[in-house]
């Protein structure tokens, strides 16, 4: 819940109860079960596209960190109501302290990283990189878990990846240093959701809030030394944006109840389409042929591994936790 997007891994549950979701979430519709999920995940990534486009409009003025801080009051704000609502038991005997450190390290990494790529780059080629985050899990899974990875998701995670590097080299010449730093939150993104798998028996809310305090403090700590005064328009618009966040984590959630994961999974490559059109649109960004054909690639890539590993992991028994810690 850094706050640029949420991509999902076949067995990573989201950092939220299934119990969270306010009444008007859960409020039953007419149309069938998985039609409502498809809707709830358009509208999250339609949210988290919105609040995308704010960002880079805001990293333009101001310190990516300073952000993290305003954002991160009214998220916490937010949040804090179903802490209280558990008596706070989530914040108690938490497993795995070290695992958790690090999971809200590389959350806060993966943010900071993702809002100074957009200051420098069009969003389509950002977040084209981080909606490869599932397909370099993949790869990782395999490389440092041992877990077992078939030739078919190879040739997605290989395909995956020309796609990376077709986006992020729209013109043929070397990769961009804004690139890299895309490409870096990519890899923290990655290993973010590998550690976020092992960490499953925690607090879906406590999950939840320890990436929102993590960004919050860090932002907190930085802005002592570079803050730049923000108009009160601002500081509201923040806070707002974080309270958007949330909600948009809400109908991300909600999709998963109403339906399988592989039905919606899909649906949030759209996030692409919405980068494009909105840079476009706000900021007059025209991607070029090959980042249109790279963001093509790794949608269809991620989609083929998390179909693909949605049927293996019916066959194959979880893996045992890292002994780290």
């Amino acid at each position: 819940m850094c706050g640029h997007c949420v991509v999902f891994h076949p067995v990573q549950r989201l950092p939220l109860p299934m119990n969270f979701p306010p009444r008007f979430f859960r409020r039953t519709t007419p149309l069938s079960s998985a039609l409502s999920g498809i809707l709830f995940m358009l509208a999250a990534m339609t949210i988290f596209s919105l609040v995308n486009v704010f960002s880079k409009m805001m990293v333009a003025a101001y310190p990516p960190a300073q952000l993290f801080f305003i954002r991160g009051f009214g998220a916490i704000a937010t949040l804090l109501p179903f802490l209280a609502r558990e008596n706070f038991a989530a914040v108690r005997n938490v497993p795995r302290p070290g695992l958790q450190v690090l999971r809200m390290m590389l959350s806060v990494s993966d943010g900071m990283l993702f809002f100074t790529a957009i200051k420098y780059i069009p969003l389509a080629d950002a977040t084209t990189c981080y909606l490869a985050a599932p397909i370099f899990v993949t790869a990782f899974s395999a490389i440092f878990l041992r877990e077992h990875v078939g030739w078919r998701r190879w040739s997605a995670v290989a395909a995956g990846f020309v796609g990376v590097l077709i986006a992020l080299r729209p013109t043929g010449a070397a990769i961009s240093w804004p690139a890299l730093i895309a490409l870096a939150g990519c890899l923290c993104q990655s290993i973010f959701m590998i550690v976020t798998r092992y960490v499953r028996g925690t607090s879906n809310i406590f999950l939840a809030t320890t990436q929102v305090v993590g960004s919050f403090v860090f932002g907190g700590i930085v802005s002592a030394f570079i803050f730049v005064q923000p108009t009160w328009i601002l500081v509201v618009a923040l806070l707002i944006s974080g309270v958007v966040n949330v909600a948009a984590v809400l109908c991300l959630n909600r999709s998963l109840i109403l339906a399988p994961a592989s039905v919606v999974a899909p649906f949030q490559y759209t996030m692409i389409v919405w980068a494009i059109v909105l840079g476009f649109l706000v900021f007059g960004d025209v991607p070029s042929a090959n980042t249109m054909l790279g963001a093509g690639i790794v949608a269809c890539a991620g989609i083929y591994i998390f179909i693909r590993e949605q049927k293996v992991t019916r066959r194959e028994p979880e893996p045992n936790p890292p002994t780290v810690v």
